[in-house]
């Protein structure tokens, strides 16, 4: 399990506390992820549609897969996800849970016949929304690791020996909406091509408080908060290619490729320290200490990324599909680079490349369908533990209304584990956190 890696905050002058928000690293790593929110019948499938297509989140993975429809099409997905956060921090344990409902996909296809014109016989055009990324979570942590200030800077003959507590929350909020346009062409019939252009509006805040309570065993207190915030703003842009070849009616290979995101960001961060002070004759209030905002403008590329798809078509009834993906996290780039020489330096050092995989299958009767899938991403750290990559499973069912509607319905679970380190202090280990993603999906399909 590997800490936070790049993490900076603001230091007390007395003590080695840190309210930790995310430095220019962290969020290069997380601005860098992508996940499954798609179509209910996408995410049933964990994804794997790179060979398939005809589905609207399918055109997210392999453009080339707008080409598989057969008539115009238009699709919305809502979707609830609970995560479950244990935190440990010093023996003590505290579990998480919230809630979160949102708009996850919305999107359409065109589909133009052009076989009497030429051996190019279909022709679609699509837009699509997902949600790329959603940032939405709180979690809490406390425990006493045992460590505590020696002197008060205010009274240098009164020592704080005894550590009582040390407790940290952390809430983030935000979103990446993901929007893609493409165009996909069918030749003759084993064919298919496409690509699209890829824009992001990405907003991200943090907000993290850390308190540290210690006494000097004759009833004088000494305890001390830290505040900071960061918000996060700005767009992206990215291209994709990919084609579908089908050498049998069973078959269906597929390729695609996906550019780095450039990103333009602009962010803002608050520090607040304050410290409170009780001993036998007085009270004293001090705050803030070291506050301050700053604003500050910079560019991100994210890692391009390669998935090569395979899928088996049994006839009619159903079908079995597989995505592998490769991202090199070592190319994430910083910019003014010769502001960011160290994390950039960082990301080659301690970020690798890495590998997902996706398994999807789909078993039809009549008008229901039975889908399942397994997915597996490995973390971008090179010391991660096996439990830092994310694992999961899905499942799900898809009806067939009257007419051209369709009503799709999934289950998507994930785990993984990491580390978040708030006080920085050798000899004290960080808060280990135990994360597990159930996420619903339900999606509306109209045929037109």
């Amino acid at each position: 399990m590997k800490k936070v890696l790049f993490l900076i905050g603001g230091l007390l002058s007395s003590l080695a506390i840190n309210a930790q928000t995310l430095s220019y690293g962290d969020i290069s790593i997380l601005f860098s992820g992508e996940e499954n929110n798609g179509t209910a019948r996408f995410n049933a499938m964990s994804g794997a549609f790179g060979a398939l297509g005809g589905d609207m989140s399918a055109g997210d993975i392999n453009p080339a897969g707008l080409a598989i429809f057969k008539e115009t099409e238009t699709s919305i997905s809502f979707g609830l996800r609970n995560t479950d956060i244990i935190s440990v921090f010093a023996g003590s344990s505290t579990i998480n849970n919230n809630d979160y409902l949102n708009m996850t996909q919305a999107g359409g296809v065109m589909v133009f016949d052009t076989r009497h014109n030429s051996n190019w016989s279909k022709i679609a055009l699509g837009i699509n929304y997902s949600l790329s990324n959603d940032f939405e979570n709180i979690w809490f942590a406390s425990g006493n690791s045992e460590f505590a200030p020696n002197t008060d800077i205010h009274d240098p003959n009164l020592v704080y020996g005894i550590a009582e507590e040390q407790a940290f929350e952390n809430f983030t909020d935000g979103r990446n909406d993901k929007f893609v346009f493409s165009i996909a062409a069918q030749h003759d019939e084993n064919l298919y091509l496409g690509a699209s252009v890829n824009t992001y509006n990405i907003e991200y805040f943090q907000l993290t408080f850390a308190q540290e309570l210690n006494n000097d065993g004759n009833g004088n207190t000494f305890d001390v908060f830290a505040d900071q915030e960061l918000e996060t703003i700005g767009y992206g842009i990215s291209f994709s290619v990919g084609a579908i070849f089908k050498p049998s009616q069973e078959t269906r290979f597929g390729i695609s490729f996906q550019s780095p995101t450039w990103y333009e960001l602009s962010e803002r961060r608050s520090i607040f320290d304050h410290e409170l002070v009780f001993n036998e004759t007085d009270s004293e209030f001090v705050s803030p200490d070291g506050a301050g905002t700053t604003i500050f403008d910079y560019q991100l590329n994210t890692p391009s990324k390669l998935t090569g798809s395979f899928a088996y078509i049994v006839g009619k009834e159903g079908l079995i599909s597989f995505d592998y993906t490769y991202k090199n996290y070592q190319d994430i780039k910083l910019k003014p680079t010769s502001l960011f020489a160290v994390e950039n330096a960082d990301f080659s050092n301690f970020l690798k490349g890495t590998s997902s995989f996706k398994v999807g299958a789909e078993w039809r009767l009549d008008n229901i369908s039975l889908r399942g899938g397994y997915h597996f991403e490995e973390s971008p750290f090179k010391d991660a533990l096996d439990t830092d990559n994310i694992e999961g499973y899905s499942f799900g069912v898809g009806f067939k209304l009257n007419g051209n509607i369709k009503l799709d319905l999934a289950y998507q679970n994930s785990t993984n584990t990491g580390f978040y380190d708030f006080l920085n202090v050798a000899d004290v280990p960080a808060t280990e956190l135990e994360i597990t993603n159930d996420k619903y999906t339900a999606t509306l399909v109209i045929g037109l």
